[in-house]
């Protein structure tokens, strides 16, 4: 059973993201930390929502796939404080994290 983690960081008239900052360096550096234990990985930067004329409801959402809820928790455990300590380096916002199953 492979999962994804989508971390979802809400859109707001206050939201402030640096999408270049969460590409080239959050990304990186999660990938490093995380190592072997990431299958796959994107980032969607929110343009729109359904509804014409309305902003998108997220900023941003960034997707990690692991093989399983225990290799993702395995692999961030140990470098959370870090991965999350970068966070006010490209937002202001608080994200909101789904871990899917992929069907």
């Amino acid at each position: 059973m492979m999962i994804r983690v989508s971390v979802m960081y809400p859109n707001s008239d206050s939201a402030v993201f640096d999408i270049d900052y969460y590409i080239n360096r959050h990304i990186p550096m999660v990938k490093e930390l995380l190592g072997d234990a990431i299958k796959d990985g994107a980032v969607d930067s929110g343009i729109a929502s359904g509804v014409a004329g309305e902003a998108a409801p997220f900023i941003a959402v960034g997707h990690l796939t692991f093989d399983s809820v225990e290799a993702f928790q395995n692999s961030f455990g140990p470098h959370a404080e870090k991965i999350l300590g970068d966070a006010p380096n490209y937002t202001n916002t608080q994200p909101q994290i789904q871990i899917s199953e992929i069907k």
